[in-house]
Formats: C-alpha cells, sequence, structure tokens
C-alpha cells in the first residue's frame, strides 16, 4: 500500500488533484493506494492531537498512517517552502513510529517557474531527521496551472512521463 499525503489543507486544490492522478496512475499498476488529504484534518487538531494527546478523528488518520510503509508526499510551495499544516501534521504523527525506517518519494508543484525546489529540499532534510527513506528521483511541477486543462486534467506529455517513472521507481523502491 502507497499512502499518498497531499500537503495542503486548502480546498480543491491542485494539489489534491496531482495526488488523485497518482493514486489513479499507481492501481493501475497493480498496487493498492490511499489518499490522505490534509482538508480532512480536525479543524481543531493544533489543540487536540499535539503532544501526545489524540482525538478520534485524528486517531483514523494516525491509523492509516502507522500502517503504510510507503509514502507518496505531493507538496505545494508556499512561500518558498512546504505549507505549514504539513509539518504541523508531521509533528501530531506518533514519533518516531509513523515514518522511521519507510520509504517515500516527492513532488513538488508551483505556480511559479521552481516546482517548489526549496520546499523540497527542506522537508527532505526534516524526512531525514526522523529516517525516512527518500528516493533520490524527486519531480518538481512548476507553472502547474498550465499542466491542466479547464476540466482539471493533466496534459503535458512529458509532466505525465516523469510522473510515471517515479511511480515505478517507487513501487521498485
Amino acid at each position: 500500500m502507497i499512502t499518498i499525503i497531499a500537503g495542503t489543507n486548502r480546498q480543491a486544490s491542485n494539489t489534491l488533484k496531482l495526488a488523485n492522478y497518482c493514486k489513479d496512475q499507481i492501481q493501475k499498476k497493480g498496487v493498492a493506494a490511499d489518499i490522505i488529504s490534509l482538508t480532512d484534518l480536525p479543524d481543531n487538531f493544533i489543540v487536540s492531537d499535539m503532544y501526545g494527546k489524540r482525538s478520534e478523528a485524528f486517531q483514523q488518520i494516525q491509523d492509516r498512517v502507522s500502517a503504510s510503509d510507503t509514502f507518496l508526499f505531493v507538496i505545494p510551495e508556499y512561500n518558498g517552502g512546504y505549507p505549514g499544516v504539513l509539518k504541523t501534521f508531521i509533528d501530531a504523527c506518533t514519533f518516531p513510529d509513523s515514518f522511521s525506517g519507510k520509504k517515500a518519494a516527492l513532488i513538488g508543484l508551483s505556480a511559479g517557474k521552481y516546482g517548489n525546489i526549496r520546499g523540497l529540499e527542506h522537508f527532505t532534510g526534516i524526512a531525514h531527521y526522523f529516517n525516512l527513506h527518500i528516493l533520490p528521483l524527486k519531480l518538481h511541477i512548476p507553472t502547474i496551472n498550465a499542466e491542466l486543462d479547464k476540466q482539471g486534467n493533466f496534459i503535458k506529455e512529458n509532466t505525465l512521463k516523469f510522473i510515471d517513472q517515479q511511480l515505478e521507481q517507487l513501487i521498485a523502491f
């Protein structure tokens, strides 16, 4: 099972569109996939689920994280980095068991021209701290709005090719 973390709590985000696309592609390869969207976090999880406390709503998310041994983080660029809600989510998860010794791939996306390069590098450093093994092939998808048609479908062949390449590597990782 590959668990995809859609790394923003923004509703109807391009991050979630990309996460759903990746889920479909993984499943077409015969591998089970699940999405944890940070839009599903409890509204008050900063109060109810930090520092050893655990709400019933977050416990369900924690159980899905704990059950997974492979992750795909889809991470949008926020102010030259990654979203604070993603860091808070990681901090709320049981440490170190949630991610230690497990594997992950990273995809960065942005409206600008760099595809969240800095955010992925920063996230990689944090992931190494808690012993999450990162696939060397990281994808950076710039100008995300140009990647989608009016229906929200991904249309650029090169991007689709690189996503497929990364997913193949993640499955074999």
